[in-house]
């Protein structure tokens, strides 16, 4: 039974280790117990091969340290302090499949609306474009309609500009996109841009995720704050 149970704690263990998500979750205690291990149970049921209890699961999970050093926690709440948040309301989003002929328009965009609100992102097979809602029609006619993979309007782009250390500091996007996805609001897009972080979500959950953001923002600066200087002893 005992060595039962140290086969689920390192098998809960490395399934923690190797998710950063979860190890932030449980740094930073936001994260419920129970739920982690009903996530994580049918993973650790693959990695032992048989059925285990989910009581042992939550147990393991309880007494999981995970990797996430307080020195890197310390550097995210420096790099959140030092973020500030902006809204950009009324933003319409653009996918088209990734060819040629829309890599050119693309390109051709950018160059034609430089000054105005204009983001692009491309996977393998995909274009995306994020863009000031009054350009959609102009946007539109550049591509042909058989390119076109998805349109929406009426978006809001919520953009955190961080200092440049966030380049260097592992775990702040991901701290920004929790934070989100506990208050259920769903990232209609996203991307990073150097020092900037581009959050696309519908136009009625801007104030929810503006609060949210800027909540994160306070309590981090909160934290330095109560920081004990270099040398001196913690009160």
């Amino acid at each position: 039974m005992v060595s039962e149970q140290i086969s689920i704690s390192k098998t809960v263990k490395q399934i923690i280790d190797d998710d950063l998500s979860l190890q932030d979750a449980l740094t930073r205690k936001y994260g419920n117990y129970t739920a982690i291990a009903r996530i994580i149970k049918p993973k650790v049921e693959k990695g032992l091969g048989r059925k285990v209890n989910f009581e042992s699961v939550v147990t393991s999970v309880k007494r999981v340290k995970p990797r996430f050093e307080l020195a890197q926690t310390r550097g995210i709440e420096s790099v959140l302090a030092q973020s500030v948040v902006n809204v950009r309301t009324d933003v319409a989003k653009l996918s088209v499949e990734k060819t040629k002929r829309s890599m050119e328009s693309a390109r051709n965009l950018m160059a034609s609306y430089q000054e105005e609100f204009l983001q692009v992102s491309e996977s393998n097979s995909a274009i995306t474009m994020v863009f000031d809602q009054k350009l959609l029609s102009s946007v539109h006619k550049r591509f042909h309609d058989d390119d076109i993979l998805d349109e929406q309007s009426d978006l809001a782009a919520v953009i955190v500009h961080s200092p440049v250390e966030i380049v260097r500091t592992t775990g702040v996007v991901l701290s920004i996109y929790a934070k989100i996805a506990e208050n259920h609001v769903n990232i209609e897009d996203t991307v990073s841009c150097f020092t900037d972080t581009i959050i696309v979500i519908r136009m009625d959950e801007v104030a929810r995720t503006f609060s949210t953001l800027t909540d994160l923002i306070s309590e981090s600066r909160m934290k330095i704050k109560k920081r004990p200087l270099k040398g001196e002893i913690p009160k």
